[in-house]
């Protein structure tokens, strides 16, 4: 039960291309966004589309195999931790961020349909 406590799994499509920085040191890291989107129908009888947006933080060779095999529309699994962070900014206005950051990443966009996008 140890791998339960912070663990987070999901299933999406990139919405937008991942962006890569490398570090002076050499660490390389990638962000991106994920959509998850749940079906169900209403009270009403009515479909209803839920999209949730997720942050997304690679590291190493997670964030180099990113960077090379996936990009924005693929649909991919992820699994990973949630991290919760602040700073302040340039306007000395403490901002919070949630985000993911990712352990495993499986590529669930068929090869096919990826040559032909």
């Amino acid at each position: 039960m140890k791998n339960l406590s912070n663990n987070v799994q999901l299933i999406g499509n990139l919405g937008n291309a991942p962006e890569i920085k490398e570090f002076d040191s050499g660490k390389k890291m990638v962000n991106f966004s994920l959509a998850t989107t749940e079906h169900y129908v209403n009270q009403q009888g009515q479909k209803v589309n839920d999209t949730q947006w997720h942050k997304l933080v690679a590291w190493g060779k997670t964030a180099e195999y990113i960077t090379n095999y996936i990009d924005k529309g693929n649909r991919v699994a992820v699994s990973g931790k949630l991290v919760h962070r602040s700073y302040t900014d340039k306007d000395n206005q403490v901002r919070y961020i949630t985000e993911i950051v990712i352990s495993e990443i499986l590529m669930l966009t068929p090869k096919v349909e990826q040559e032909a996008a």
